[in-house]
């Protein structure tokens, strides 16, 4: 009597196959991985360009020509226009060659998550003439409002940030008030049902213009020598 095969159990795989076959699924899923980051990169790349670009005429809107810097305690040090990614000064400059001013980043804690922001400061005036908002997770409607608020907005006309008088240190740090309670030059008027999220843009320009105010005034010549070959022609 025969017994019938189908009903036997089957005998499992090897081990060694099994771990082959993972083995290959890794290795295809890692090929994959790498070929969709080389394909994309250069995209990505060039589109975080373009925006960085538009935002750094957004707060310099008297600017019609951008070169990028590297500023540190040791100097400041002019960039090619490819090498915008490793660059935290973009100067703005007029047709006649003029600085309008200087654009850098900020960043600070908001509601959510990180809110960064990229602000325009006049070495002429020594204030904020723009601010525009880089990457922000805030609740729509109501943090978002440091984007469109035009009370808001208005605070950056020309927000005080002067240096002392030997140029080591800010004269008065910025800082979010309440909205209606702005006294000073140097005080940003928050928004009503966005506190936090305002307090966050105003805690991102003291921390960078604290920081780097310091440095760039003391190196500010160098931005008279820029070269030719850094610059990007702007859209206006």
């Amino acid at each position: 009597m025969n017994q019938d095969t189908s009903s036997l159990p089957q005998p499992m795989p090897a081990s060694s196959r099994l771990i082959i076959t993972l083995c290959l699924i890794a290795m295809m899923s890692g090929f994959l991985v790498v070929l969709t980051f080389n394909v994309t990169e250069p995209r990505i790349t060039q589109n975080k360009q373009e925006a960085l670009e538009q935002a750094v005429f957004a707060v310099l809107s008297d600017a019609t020509v951008r070169s990028n810097y590297l500023l540190d305690s040791s100097g400041l040090v002019a960039l090619p226009d490819e090498d915008f990614a490793r660059a935290n000064v973009y100067a703005g400059y007029n047709e006649a060659g003029e600085v309008i001013g200087v654009a850098m980043e900020g960043s600070a804690r908001g509601y959510q998550d990180i809110v960064r922001i990229l602000y325009g400061y006049s070495l002429e005036k020594e204030c904020i003439i723009g601010v525009t908002v880089l990457q922000s997770t805030e609740t729509p409607g109501l943090g978002d409002r440091v984007e469109t608020d035009l009370g808001f907005l208005a605070n950056f006309d020309c927000l005080d940030a002067s240096l002392n008088e030997d140029r080591t240190a800010m004269r008065n740090e910025i800082v979010t008030v309440k909205h209606g309670k702005k006294v000073h030059p140097w005080q940003v008027d928050g928004i009503s049902g966005a506190t936090i999220t305002s307090k966050a843009v105003g805690n991102a320009l003291r921390g960078s213009t604290s920081q780097m105010l310091p440095w760039l005034v003391k190196n500010k010549a160098s931005l008279d020598r820029k070269k030719m070959s850094s610059k990007t022609t702007g859209l206006h």
